[in-house]
Protein backbone atom coordinates (compact mmCIF):
# COMPACT_ATOMS: atom_id res chain seq x y z
CA UNK A 1 0.00 0.00 0.00
CA UNK A 2 0.99 3.72 -0.87
CA UNK A 3 1.81 5.73 2.18
CA UNK A 4 0.33 9.08 2.52
CA UNK A 5 2.23 12.23 3.06
CA UNK A 6 0.79 15.38 4.57
CA UNK A 7 2.57 18.68 5.38
CA UNK A 8 2.45 21.97 6.85
CA UNK A 9 4.94 25.22 6.79
CA UNK A 10 4.11 28.03 9.59
CA UNK A 11 6.77 31.00 8.88
CA UNK A 12 9.07 32.08 6.49
CA UNK A 13 9.83 31.24 3.17
CA UNK A 14 12.89 29.78 4.15
CA UNK A 15 10.83 26.87 6.45
CA UNK A 16 8.58 26.80 3.30
CA UNK A 17 11.44 25.88 1.02
CA UNK A 18 12.72 23.59 3.40
CA UNK A 19 9.32 21.87 3.59
CA UNK A 20 8.97 21.11 -0.02
CA UNK A 21 12.86 20.02 0.07
CA UNK A 22 11.17 17.17 2.70
CA UNK A 23 8.48 16.20 0.13
CA UNK A 24 9.96 16.11 -2.91
CA UNK A 25 12.67 13.96 -1.54
CA UNK A 26 9.77 11.64 -0.04
CA UNK A 27 7.87 11.39 -2.85
CA UNK A 28 10.60 10.30 -4.92
CA UNK A 29 10.92 7.16 -2.46
CA UNK A 30 6.98 6.07 -3.74
CA UNK A 31 5.45 8.65 -1.20
CA UNK A 32 2.01 10.53 -2.29
CA UNK A 33 0.25 13.60 -0.98
CA UNK A 34 -2.51 12.73 0.69
CA UNK A 35 -5.83 14.21 -0.08
CA UNK A 36 -7.48 17.02 2.05
CA UNK A 37 -10.01 14.47 3.71
CA UNK A 38 -7.48 11.35 3.47
CA UNK A 39 -6.19 10.47 5.88
CA UNK A 40 -1.76 10.50 5.96
CA UNK A 41 0.40 8.05 7.33
CA UNK A 42 3.21 10.45 7.84
CA UNK A 43 2.37 14.11 9.02
CA UNK A 44 5.59 16.72 8.64
CA UNK A 45 5.29 20.07 10.53
CA UNK A 46 7.91 22.66 10.09
CA UNK A 47 7.12 25.09 12.64
CA UNK A 48 7.82 28.46 13.50
CA UNK A 49 8.91 30.58 16.90
CA UNK A 50 9.50 33.82 15.89
CA UNK A 51 6.18 35.30 18.32
CA UNK A 52 4.55 33.57 20.89
CA UNK A 53 1.41 33.30 18.66
CA UNK A 54 3.81 31.23 16.23
CA UNK A 55 4.67 28.93 19.18
CA UNK A 56 0.61 28.71 19.53
CA UNK A 57 -0.38 28.24 16.16
CA UNK A 58 2.84 25.08 15.57
CA UNK A 59 1.22 23.62 18.86
CA UNK A 60 -2.47 23.78 17.39
CA UNK A 61 -1.67 21.98 13.75
CA UNK A 62 0.44 18.90 15.68
CA UNK A 63 -2.89 18.59 17.74
CA UNK A 64 -5.35 19.10 14.72
CA UNK A 65 -2.83 16.49 12.79
CA UNK A 66 -2.61 13.95 15.25
CA UNK A 67 -6.64 14.12 15.80
CA UNK A 68 -7.58 14.13 11.79
CA UNK A 69 -4.26 11.06 11.72
CA UNK A 70 -4.23 9.24 14.57
CA UNK A 71 -2.11 6.44 13.22
CA UNK A 72 0.44 9.05 11.49
CA UNK A 73 4.04 9.44 12.20
CA UNK A 74 4.25 13.23 13.07
CA UNK A 75 7.70 14.77 12.84
CA UNK A 76 8.20 18.13 13.48
CA UNK A 77 11.10 20.63 12.52
CA UNK A 78 11.42 24.56 12.19
CA UNK A 79 12.49 27.00 14.99
CA UNK A 80 10.02 26.10 17.51
CA UNK A 81 10.89 22.93 17.80
CA UNK A 82 14.62 23.88 17.68
CA UNK A 83 13.61 26.55 20.97
CA UNK A 84 11.42 23.76 22.51
CA UNK A 85 12.06 19.83 21.87
CA UNK A 86 10.72 19.06 25.15
CA UNK A 87 7.20 20.82 24.70
CA UNK A 88 6.73 19.78 21.25
CA UNK A 89 7.82 15.90 22.98
CA UNK A 90 4.77 15.90 24.98
CA UNK A 91 2.60 16.58 22.26
CA UNK A 92 0.20 13.92 20.75
CA UNK A 93 1.41 11.88 18.03
CA UNK A 94 4.94 13.31 17.83
CA UNK A 95 7.25 10.80 16.70
CA UNK A 96 10.73 12.59 16.05
CA UNK A 97 11.78 15.85 16.24
CA UNK A 98 14.42 17.97 14.08
CA UNK A 99 16.29 20.56 16.19
CA UNK A 100 18.81 21.63 13.31
CA UNK A 101 18.05 21.58 9.81
CA UNK A 102 21.77 20.30 9.06
CA UNK A 103 20.20 16.94 10.56
CA UNK A 104 17.57 16.42 7.27
CA UNK A 105 19.65 14.21 5.23
CA UNK A 106 20.29 11.71 8.63
CA UNK A 107 16.07 12.27 8.83
CA UNK A 108 15.19 11.55 5.49
CA UNK A 109 17.87 8.39 5.58
CA UNK A 110 15.83 6.91 8.14
CA UNK A 111 12.80 7.13 5.77
CA UNK A 112 14.47 5.46 3.13
CA UNK A 113 16.00 8.59 0.97
CA UNK A 114 19.64 6.88 -0.38
CA UNK A 115 20.84 10.32 -1.29
CA UNK A 116 20.74 13.46 0.67
CA UNK A 117 18.82 15.94 -1.84
CA UNK A 118 20.73 19.33 -3.34
CA UNK A 119 17.99 21.25 -3.79
CA UNK A 120 14.44 21.30 -5.16
CA UNK A 121 13.14 21.01 -8.91
CA UNK A 122 9.76 22.07 -8.50
CA UNK A 123 7.51 23.64 -5.41
CA UNK A 124 4.07 22.46 -5.00
CA UNK A 125 1.45 24.47 -6.97
CA UNK A 126 3.08 27.79 -7.02
CA UNK A 127 4.02 29.60 -10.30
CA UNK A 128 7.44 30.96 -8.21
CA UNK A 129 9.57 28.81 -6.68
CA UNK A 130 11.34 29.78 -3.39
CA UNK A 131 15.35 29.04 -2.94
CA UNK A 132 17.31 28.99 0.03
CA UNK A 133 20.60 30.14 -0.60
CA UNK A 134 21.49 31.30 2.67
CA UNK A 135 21.01 30.20 6.70
CA UNK A 136 21.41 31.61 10.16
CA UNK A 137 21.70 34.89 11.69
CA UNK A 138 24.38 36.27 14.15
CA UNK A 139 23.24 39.97 14.62
CA UNK A 140 20.70 39.08 17.73
CA UNK A 141 18.68 42.05 17.41
CA UNK A 142 17.09 42.96 20.72
CA UNK A 143 13.38 41.72 19.60
CA UNK A 144 14.85 38.59 17.52
CA UNK A 145 14.38 35.14 18.88
CA UNK A 146 16.01 33.92 15.61
CA UNK A 147 19.29 33.74 16.24
CA UNK A 148 19.41 31.46 19.17
CA UNK A 149 17.38 29.37 17.17
CA UNK A 150 19.11 29.33 13.81
CA UNK A 151 23.16 30.68 15.25
CA UNK A 152 25.13 28.90 12.51
CA UNK A 153 25.55 30.78 9.82
CA UNK A 154 26.50 29.24 6.42
CA UNK A 155 25.81 30.30 2.35
CA UNK A 156 25.27 27.47 -0.12
CA UNK A 157 28.11 27.15 -2.25
CA UNK A 158 27.24 29.14 -6.05
CA UNK A 159 27.15 26.06 -8.27
CA UNK A 160 24.90 24.57 -5.76
CA UNK A 161 22.39 26.97 -6.20
CA UNK A 162 22.97 27.21 -10.20
CA UNK A 163 22.30 24.03 -10.47
CA UNK A 164 19.17 24.14 -8.87
CA UNK A 165 17.83 27.35 -10.67
CA UNK A 166 18.31 25.57 -14.02
CA UNK A 167 16.38 22.55 -12.64
CA UNK A 168 13.44 25.21 -11.76
CA UNK A 169 13.78 27.01 -15.08
CA UNK A 170 13.86 23.70 -17.00
CA UNK A 171 10.36 23.08 -15.07
CA UNK A 172 8.73 25.93 -16.56
CA UNK A 173 9.32 27.96 -13.33
CA UNK A 174 9.65 31.90 -14.88
CA UNK A 175 10.30 33.42 -11.07
CA UNK A 176 13.09 32.51 -8.52
CA UNK A 177 12.57 34.09 -4.97
CA UNK A 178 16.36 33.85 -3.45
CA UNK A 179 15.71 34.07 0.02
CA UNK A 180 17.70 33.16 3.64
CA UNK A 181 17.69 34.26 7.44
CA UNK A 182 19.90 37.29 6.22
CA UNK A 183 19.93 37.32 2.47
CA UNK A 184 22.67 40.22 2.53
CA UNK A 185 24.91 38.12 4.09
CA UNK A 186 25.09 35.43 1.69
CA UNK A 187 28.61 34.63 1.06
CA UNK A 188 30.49 36.33 4.33
CA UNK A 189 31.27 32.79 5.62
CA UNK A 190 33.09 31.38 2.60
CA UNK A 191 34.84 33.92 1.97
CA UNK A 192 36.74 34.30 4.98
CA UNK A 193 40.70 34.82 4.34
CA UNK A 194 40.13 35.20 0.95
CA UNK A 195 41.35 38.24 -1.50
CA UNK A 196 38.75 40.68 -1.81
CA UNK A 197 38.82 39.82 -5.37
CA UNK A 198 37.86 36.44 -5.02
CA UNK A 199 35.38 36.84 -3.11
CA UNK A 200 31.89 35.21 -3.95
CA UNK A 201 29.02 37.86 -2.77
CA UNK A 202 24.67 38.26 -3.69
CA UNK A 203 25.81 40.13 -6.63
CA UNK A 204 27.63 37.92 -8.54
CA UNK A 205 25.06 35.36 -7.66
CA UNK A 206 22.76 37.45 -9.11
CA UNK A 207 24.12 38.07 -12.45
CA UNK A 208 25.14 34.63 -13.06
CA UNK A 209 21.76 33.41 -12.39
CA UNK A 210 20.65 36.27 -14.75
CA UNK A 211 22.85 34.40 -17.11
CA UNK A 212 21.05 30.86 -17.02
CA UNK A 213 17.95 31.13 -18.55
CA UNK A 214 16.30 34.91 -20.33
CA UNK A 215 13.12 33.94 -18.97
CA UNK A 216 13.64 33.81 -15.78
CA UNK A 217 12.81 36.32 -13.64
CA UNK A 218 14.39 37.10 -10.26
CA UNK A 219 13.33 38.45 -6.77
CA UNK A 220 15.19 38.95 -3.72
CA UNK A 221 13.30 38.35 -0.97
CA UNK A 222 14.13 40.22 3.05
CA UNK A 223 17.19 42.28 3.17
CA UNK A 224 18.36 44.97 4.86
CA UNK A 225 18.90 47.98 2.86
CA UNK A 226 22.69 48.72 3.69
CA UNK A 227 23.77 45.26 2.39
CA UNK A 228 22.16 46.56 -0.92
CA UNK A 229 25.09 47.36 -2.18
CA UNK A 230 26.38 49.76 -4.93
CA UNK A 231 27.51 46.54 -6.86
CA UNK A 232 23.79 44.67 -6.62
CA UNK A 233 22.39 47.63 -7.19
CA UNK A 234 24.46 47.98 -10.68
CA UNK A 235 23.70 44.30 -11.19
CA UNK A 236 19.95 45.15 -11.10
CA UNK A 237 20.05 47.88 -13.48
CA UNK A 238 21.87 46.00 -15.83
CA UNK A 239 19.61 42.75 -16.10
CA UNK A 240 16.38 45.26 -15.22
CA UNK A 241 14.24 42.64 -17.94
CA UNK A 242 15.44 39.26 -15.42
CA UNK A 243 15.57 40.83 -11.82
CA UNK A 244 12.49 42.54 -10.29
CA UNK A 245 12.87 45.95 -9.58
CA UNK A 246 11.63 45.07 -5.64
CA UNK A 247 13.56 45.43 -2.74
CA UNK A 248 11.73 44.27 1.02
CA UNK A 249 13.80 46.56 3.15
CA UNK A 250 13.81 45.77 6.84
CA UNK A 251 13.22 49.27 8.07
CA UNK A 252 11.37 48.18 11.76
CA UNK A 253 11.09 51.79 13.00
CA UNK A 254 12.22 55.50 11.07
CA UNK A 255 13.38 56.45 15.07
CA UNK A 256 16.88 56.38 16.07
CA UNK A 257 16.83 56.30 18.82
CA UNK A 258 14.34 53.10 18.94
CA UNK A 259 16.49 51.51 16.13
CA UNK A 260 19.35 51.78 19.18
CA UNK A 261 16.95 50.07 21.47
CA UNK A 262 16.34 47.53 18.79
CA UNK A 263 20.47 46.59 18.37
CA UNK A 264 19.81 47.84 14.65
CA UNK A 265 23.01 48.52 13.29
CA UNK A 266 22.44 51.80 10.85
CA UNK A 267 20.67 54.87 11.16
CA UNK A 268 16.94 55.60 9.84
CA UNK A 269 19.79 58.04 7.19
CA UNK A 270 21.25 55.29 5.82
CA UNK A 271 18.10 53.42 4.81
CA UNK A 272 17.03 56.29 3.23
CA UNK A 273 20.02 57.32 1.58
CA UNK A 274 20.13 53.93 0.26
CA UNK A 275 16.98 53.55 -1.03
CA UNK A 276 17.34 56.86 -3.13
CA UNK A 277 20.65 54.77 -4.60
CA UNK A 278 18.12 52.25 -5.89
CA UNK A 279 15.85 54.78 -6.91
CA UNK A 280 18.55 56.77 -8.97
CA UNK A 281 19.49 53.75 -10.76
CA UNK A 282 16.43 51.69 -11.34
CA UNK A 283 13.25 52.69 -13.19
CA UNK A 284 10.47 53.16 -10.34
CA UNK A 285 11.52 50.75 -7.72
CA UNK A 286 9.16 49.27 -5.61
CA UNK A 287 10.09 49.36 -1.38
CA UNK A 288 8.02 47.34 1.11
CA UNK A 289 8.63 46.45 4.66
CA UNK A 290 8.48 45.69 7.99
CA UNK A 291 7.53 48.25 10.88
CA UNK A 292 7.89 47.14 14.59
CA UNK A 293 4.98 49.34 16.26
CA UNK A 294 4.86 50.23 19.98
CA UNK A 295 8.20 48.89 21.16
CA UNK A 296 9.54 49.84 24.91
CA UNK A 297 10.12 53.45 25.38
CA UNK A 298 8.20 54.14 21.60
CA UNK A 299 6.86 58.12 22.23
CA UNK A 300 4.75 59.79 20.31
CA UNK A 301 8.11 61.60 18.81
CA UNK A 302 9.39 58.31 17.71
CA UNK A 303 6.20 57.26 16.08
CA UNK A 304 6.30 60.47 14.38
CA UNK A 305 9.44 59.56 12.63
CA UNK A 306 8.49 56.45 11.62
CA UNK A 307 5.59 57.79 9.78
CA UNK A 308 7.77 60.26 8.29
CA UNK A 309 10.40 57.64 7.42
CA UNK A 310 7.88 55.46 5.59
CA UNK A 311 7.00 58.86 3.55
CA UNK A 312 10.35 59.83 2.82
CA UNK A 313 11.25 56.13 0.79
CA UNK A 314 7.43 55.77 -0.41
CA UNK A 315 6.52 52.31 0.68
CA UNK A 316 4.24 50.42 -1.45
CA UNK A 317 3.14 47.76 1.13
CA UNK A 318 3.99 47.87 5.04
CA UNK A 319 3.83 44.90 7.00
CA UNK A 320 2.68 46.46 10.91
CA UNK A 321 3.01 44.30 13.38
CA UNK A 322 2.59 45.77 17.39
CA UNK A 323 5.21 44.65 19.41
CA UNK A 324 5.14 41.55 21.68
CA UNK A 325 7.66 40.45 23.92
CA UNK A 326 9.61 37.22 23.01
CA UNK A 327 10.48 35.10 26.14
CA UNK A 328 14.19 34.47 26.03
CA UNK A 329 15.34 38.35 23.92
CA UNK A 330 16.56 41.65 25.62
CA UNK A 331 13.47 43.51 24.58
CA UNK A 332 11.00 41.15 26.61
CA UNK A 333 12.85 42.69 29.64
CA UNK A 334 12.77 46.22 29.06
CA UNK A 335 11.00 48.80 30.63
CA UNK A 336 8.55 51.80 29.09
CA UNK A 337 5.99 49.25 27.45
CA UNK A 338 3.02 50.80 25.43
CA UNK A 339 -0.39 50.36 26.64
CA UNK A 340 -2.54 48.29 24.21
CA UNK A 341 -4.99 51.22 23.19
CA UNK A 342 -1.52 53.76 22.30
CA UNK A 343 0.03 50.51 20.71
CA UNK A 344 -3.27 49.79 18.21
CA UNK A 345 -4.34 53.38 17.74
CA UNK A 346 -0.38 53.43 16.01
CA UNK A 347 -1.25 50.56 14.28
CA UNK A 348 -4.09 51.70 12.92
CA UNK A 349 -2.48 55.11 11.52
CA UNK A 350 0.22 53.58 10.11
CA UNK A 351 -1.88 51.35 8.41
CA UNK A 352 -3.67 54.30 6.42
CA UNK A 353 -0.42 55.94 5.41
CA UNK A 354 0.60 51.86 3.98
CA UNK A 355 -3.21 52.30 2.45
CA UNK A 356 -2.16 55.74 0.88
CA UNK A 357 1.38 55.22 0.08
CA UNK A 358 0.39 52.38 -1.96
CA UNK A 359 -1.81 54.32 -4.10
CA UNK A 360 0.31 57.10 -4.32
CA UNK A 361 2.95 54.22 -5.68
CA UNK A 362 -0.08 52.67 -7.98
CA UNK A 363 -0.36 55.70 -9.73
CA UNK A 364 3.17 56.58 -11.03
CA UNK A 365 2.59 52.88 -12.98
CA UNK A 366 -0.41 54.16 -14.54
CA UNK A 367 -0.06 54.37 -17.99
CA UNK A 368 3.37 52.78 -17.97
CA UNK A 369 4.42 48.93 -19.13
CA UNK A 370 4.83 46.61 -16.36
CA UNK A 371 5.64 42.77 -16.31
CA UNK A 372 3.35 40.35 -15.41
CA UNK A 373 3.64 36.37 -13.73
CA UNK A 374 0.14 35.11 -14.55
CA UNK A 375 -1.17 32.71 -11.83
CA UNK A 376 -4.58 32.53 -12.21
CA UNK A 377 -6.53 32.46 -15.58
CA UNK A 378 -10.32 32.89 -15.83
CA UNK A 379 -12.97 33.34 -18.50
CA UNK A 380 -12.64 35.52 -21.32
CA UNK A 381 -9.30 36.43 -21.79
CA UNK A 382 -8.76 37.52 -17.78
CA UNK A 383 -6.03 36.95 -15.56
CA UNK A 384 -4.50 37.59 -12.34
CA UNK A 385 -0.43 37.62 -11.20
CA UNK A 386 1.99 39.51 -9.45
CA UNK A 387 3.68 42.28 -11.40
CA UNK A 388 7.68 42.92 -11.22
CA UNK A 389 7.32 45.53 -8.83
CA UNK A 390 5.55 43.12 -6.39
CA UNK A 391 1.95 44.70 -7.01
CA UNK A 392 -0.88 42.45 -7.93
CA UNK A 393 -2.78 42.34 -11.24
CA UNK A 394 -6.04 41.98 -12.84
CA UNK A 395 -5.62 42.18 -16.66
CA UNK A 396 -7.67 41.94 -19.34
CA UNK A 397 -6.50 40.80 -22.86
CA UNK A 398 -9.63 41.08 -25.44
CA UNK A 399 -8.98 39.40 -29.05
CA UNK A 400 -5.74 37.81 -27.96
CA UNK A 401 -4.68 34.40 -27.57
CA UNK A 402 -5.64 32.72 -24.52
CA UNK A 403 -3.22 33.50 -21.05
CA UNK A 404 -1.75 30.50 -19.76
CA UNK A 405 -0.84 30.23 -16.05
CA UNK A 406 2.76 31.13 -15.70
CA UNK A 407 3.64 32.81 -18.47
CA UNK A 408 5.69 36.51 -18.11
CA UNK A 409 3.21 39.32 -20.15
CA UNK A 410 3.66 42.71 -20.53
CA UNK A 411 0.96 44.79 -19.77
CA UNK A 412 -0.26 48.50 -19.61
CA UNK A 413 -1.45 49.99 -16.60
CA UNK A 414 -4.67 51.57 -16.80
CA UNK A 415 -6.05 52.02 -13.02
CA UNK A 416 -6.34 50.65 -9.39
CA UNK A 417 -8.68 49.41 -7.59
CA UNK A 418 -7.22 49.61 -4.14
CA UNK A 419 -5.65 46.42 -3.60
CA UNK A 420 -4.57 45.74 -7.52
CA UNK A 421 -3.42 47.46 -10.31
CA UNK A 422 -6.07 47.11 -13.21
CA UNK A 423 -3.85 46.49 -16.74
CA UNK A 424 -4.43 45.50 -20.09
CA UNK A 425 -2.39 43.19 -22.05
CA UNK A 426 -0.12 44.32 -24.60
CA UNK A 427 0.57 42.90 -28.14
CA UNK A 428 2.28 39.03 -27.89
CA UNK A 429 5.46 40.81 -29.33
CA UNK A 430 6.34 42.77 -26.33
CA UNK A 431 6.75 39.91 -24.43
CA UNK A 432 4.84 36.44 -23.99
CA UNK A 433 7.69 33.81 -22.02
CA UNK A 434 5.42 30.81 -21.77
CA UNK A 435 5.81 28.06 -19.12
CA UNK A 436 7.18 25.15 -20.56
CA UNK A 437 5.37 21.95 -19.75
Amino acid sequence: MTARLKTHTLGCKVNQYETELVRESLLGIGYVDAARNEPADLCVVNTCTVTAQGDRKSRQIIRRLNRQNPDARIVVMGCYATRAPGEVARLPGVSEIVTDKRELPDLLGRFGVVDAPNGISGFANRHRAYVKVQDGCLLRCSYCIIPHVRPEMYSRPPDDVLQEVRRLAERGFREIVLTGIHLGHYGVDFNRGKPRGEWVRLARLVRDICHINSGLRVRLSSIEATEVTDELIEVMAEHRENVCPHLHVCLQSGSDAVLRRMRRRWSVRQIIDRCERVRQRLDLPAFTTDVIVGFPGERDEDFRLTLEACRAIGFSKIHVFPFSPRRGTPAAEMSGAIEPGIKSQRCRELSQLEIELRENYAGLLAGRRVEVLVERCGTDGEAAGTTCRFLPASVTSPGMTPIVEGQRIAVRVNGFDGKRLLARRLQESSLVIAAQA
